[in-house]
């Protein structure tokens, strides 16, 4: 190694690097952002007919939206992919080079195809053009120019314009799939929204989650009816707690009906539990008609789970019914197994302990028997 090489790297070495400046650091990280916020801002100029003509093409799509591009563009293509999908467009990302040795056998006539290239030029992309024009998909092109070879193959070429990189040396891909990220995500939404695609919809390709618990219904998340205790509210103590008995994990509240199996009250563990302080025992042959919680809060049947839980944290309750129309149980919403999702700071100390004790009997229904 020469002496001036070796300086050099001396000079590029942590080590011997001069401090980092705060300010500076700031100064260029809010460069990178304004130089992508610029070219942003200039691609709202670029949206024209040809988006127009893209977002139709995509509206009237009969088969699957096939999303390729190479390096960086190719990232922002896998991304896209997803957005389409769960917004209610088949789409599938299609790799350029697995492409050429077998995976064209994706592509059908019948499907569109998305291109995501900068310079237009990209040789694993320009060279799938032939086989996609064999095949006979239209071809929307993402790029810098419609005089590139894609631009000028391309059914609908979408022109970005020529961007200056983020990167200090002009070179890696910053501000060019930042514009493509925005224009794709333009394109998967407008089109979402045409299609009059709902809340309902999303929330069958987002079931897991925190987006998938806030999408979704309390019958998702209900112990349904046969797994819940269920009594009539002439029944004394005793009898309900003696036949109202379910193998595995219980929920710690028994609905109560009347003659017509409307809900009109819940008998919980501390309700019992606060019996036996008193020594209240002569109440367990009273009707638990007397001592039910009356008119419990509720949920409807078809409510959203996120509804559900906001109720289980602000009033600070454990089981909370689901109702159908007329008023009948048709499921329970237990604190046990939605604890997980209950906000931090909602979680109260006996939901807390609620839930710590899942597997724990607070009574034997048998010593009640006799």
């Amino acid at each position: 190694m020469s002496t001036e090489a070796a300086l050099r790297r001396r000079a590029n070495h942590p080590q011997f690097s001069p401090p980092l400046a705060e300010a500076e650091v700031l100064r260029l990280g809010r460069e990178v952002v304004r130089t992508e916020a610029r070219a942003l801002n200039d691609l709202v100029k670029q949206i024209d007919s040809n988006f127009f003509r893209a977002v139709r093409m995509l509206h009237r799509l009969p088969g699957d939206l096939i999303i390729t591009g190479m390096g960086k563009a190719g990232h922002i293509g896998q991304k896209l992919a997803a957005t389409f999908a769960s917004t209610g467009t088949r789409a599938h990302f299609l790799h350029p080079a697995e492409a050429v040795h077998g995976d064209l056998g994706r592509v059908r006539q019948g499907d569109a195809v998305l291109v995501l290239s900068q310079s237009g030029e990209t040789s694993e992309v320009v060279g799938l053009l032939p086989s996609f024009r064999r095949i006979g998909v239209p071809l929307i092109a993402v790029t810098a120019s419609r005089k590139s070879t894609l631009g000028q193959v391309a059914d609908i070429t979408i022109q970005l314009g020529q961007l200056d990189e983020a990167c200090a040396l002009g070179l890696a891909p910053s501000t060019s799939t930042a514009v493509m990220l925005a224009l794709g995500d333009a394109l998967a939404l407008v089109v979402s929204r045409l299609r009059g695609f709902a809340a309902e919809d999303f929330a069958k390709f987002h079931p897991g989650g925190a987006l998938g618990l806030k999408l979704s219904s309390v019958e998702d998340h209900m112990r349904i009816l046969d797994e819940c205790r269920v009594a009539a509210e002439d029944q004394t103590i005793r009898e309900v707690l003696v036949t109202c008995t379910k193998p595995g994990r219980r929920s710690g509240a028994i609905m109560l009906v009347d003659q017509a199996g409307r809900l009109t009250g819940l008998f919980t563990d501390s309700d019992l539990a606060r019996l036996i302080e008193c020594r209240h025992d002569a109440a367990l042959d009273r009707p638990v008609v007397e001592v039910m919680i009356k008119s419990p809060l509720t949920v409807s049947e078809g409510a959203r789970m996120s509804d559900a839980v906001e109720l289980l944290a602000d009033r600070k309750i454990s089981e909370l019914p689901v109702v159908n129309g007329a008023g009948k149980p048709v499921g329970m919403i237990d604190v046990t197994d939605v604890v997980s999702l209950l906000p931090a700071t909602e979680v109260t100390a006996q939901q807390t302990r609620k839930a710590a004790r899942t597997t724990i009997r607070i009574y034997d229904a048998d010593e009640y028997a006799d």
